[in-house]
């Protein structure tokens, strides 16, 4: 019976030196054939192992062996045992008989180790890593609401749900003899309304005075950012505009023409864009403005948003000095309703002008007055205006002191539309009129 070629026990492959298991026919790494096993080669040793010198091994006639008394003791050549050389094993500790005093004695060679230091200089820390650390131990935030809760990243309570106050809840800010303060209201989630308040000069270095106030639509996308970025570009185009020379009233203009360029350009963003959500409409908001001097009063606007006019003797009438881009407007100025039916209907507050890149058609408007007495201008949303709709009611919710303490009147005049249901979110600037010298600030 013929048998298969025994193959020979390799513990690695010939060719690529490869380990293999007995039993493979092929290495697993280069494929060599290993069922032949190749004739291990003919050892040729150069020196003799067992002989004397001079044997006749091969090669052994070409061999010079020094004689025993080489060094000239005439004594025997010492034999060298395997203790008498250092060594250590894989984890550098000496074996056995191999100490470090034993290899200087016995061999002459040192193997010494450097001493090793008590200690090791570390390395200086990171100091993002202690950055973070402070960070984690920084105390968790606690819910206004339960008072116990913690509030996770999105910024509710953990335990009872209640939603935290964002930065712009509720928001007061003045500039000068000028102030404002917003408000998110009792009803909505967020707030929707921004303002930019404001104080320069004009070129012969009287004081100029400026507010503005705009209420995000919405039933629009991102609501909240286009009132934002309205008012903080018109505030910003005022303060760069009136120290050069431009007139108030051109100045304003620009402004609004400003703040709709910003608001449409929103509507370019990846977060609003037509194709990815086709359903949303482009952000919008309304705005409304007012510059002040020694000696004009100039108000523009776009929207419902509005101003009026408070003097400080309450003896002299009120008045209001915007007219509103709405349902109700229109069907007032044509005759069609009284003020009191319009307002009253349903469809009053729906706008027919606005920022944004749905709007129809941008028509900026902006009158200029020059009041014979000192006063307040009160620009504001909707939100405050739905409480004190007329002139009277208006200047009955602002404070006698408004133009000495512009700040406490606008808290006052935020109260005023809370107290009375808080349904919109809530934004007033109170500017004095004239505009008092540089320095005059709020009581």
């Amino acid at each position: 019976m013929s048998q298969m070629p025994q193959q020979a026990a390799l513990s690695k492959c010939p060719s690529c030196a490869e380990p293999v298991e007995p039993g493979d026919h092929f290495c697993g790494a280069c494929g060599y054939d290993l069922s032949v096993v190749p004739a291990p080669p003919r050892d040729h040793p150069t020196l003799t192992m067992g002989g004397a010198a001079g044997g006749d091994g091969p090669g052994a006639e070409d061999v010079a062996w020094p004689a025993p008394d080489q060094d000239g003791s005439g004594a025997a050549p010492a034999v060298h045992l395997p203790t008498d050389l250092p060594g250590t094993d894989s984890g550098d500790t000496p074996l056995p008989g191999h100490g470090v005093q034993e290899a200087r004695a016995g061999s002459g060679v040192c193997f010494d180790r450097p001493a090793e230091p008590d200690e090791y200089p570390l390395q200086a820390p990171d100091p993002r890593m202690a950055e973070t650390a402070v960070a984690a131990e920084e105390p968790a935030q606690l819910c206004v609401a339960c008072r116990s809760g913690r509030v996770d990243s999105d910024g509710y309570c953990e335990n009872c749900g209640h939603a935290q106050p964002r930065e712009r809840d509720h928001v007061e800010r003045e500039s000068g003899p000028v102030a404002a303060v917003s408000d998110r209201g009792l009803r909505h989630h967020r707030n929707e309304d921004a303002f930019s308040v404001g104080h320069t000069a004009l070129p012969d270095g009287t004081p100029a005075v400026l507010a503005v106030v705009c209420d995000g639509v919405s039933s629009a996308t991102r609501p909240d950012d286009a009132s934002l970025a309205a008012a903080r570009t018109a505030g910003d185009t005022l303060l760069a505009a009136l120290p050069r020379g431009t007139h108030p009233q051109a100045a304003l203009h620009e402004a609004i023409v400003g703040a709709a360029q910003a608001v449409n350009a929103l509507a370019d963003e990846p977060a609003t864009a037509r194709e990815h959500a086709p359903h949303q409409n482009a952000p919008a908001c309304t705005i409304v403005g007012a510059v002040v001097t020694p000696g004009l009063l100039v108000v523009g606007w776009v929207g419902d948003s509005r101003a009026y006019w408070v003097p400080t003797d309450r003896s002299a009438p009120p008045a209001r000095l915007t007219e509103d881009d709405s349902w109700a407007a229109q069907m007032v100025a044509a005759g069609l309703m009284s003020e009191a039916e319009a307002y009253a209907d349903e469809r009053a507050h729906a706008i027919t002008g606005w920022l944004g890149a749905d709007a129809y058609e941008l028509e900026p408007h902006t009158a200029s007055f020059k009041p014979d007495r000192p006063g307040v201008v009160v620009v504001c949303t909707d939100g405050l205006w739905n409480y004190a709709e007329t002139a009277e009611e208006m200047a009955e919710a602002v404070p006698a002191d408004a133009a000495e303490r512009p700040l406490h009147s606008a808290r006052v005049l935020v109260g005023h539309a809370l107290d009375g249901g808080g349904h919109d979110n809530v934004t007033v600037a109170v500017v004095p009129f004239p505009a008092p010298p540089r320095g005059a600030g709020s009581a």
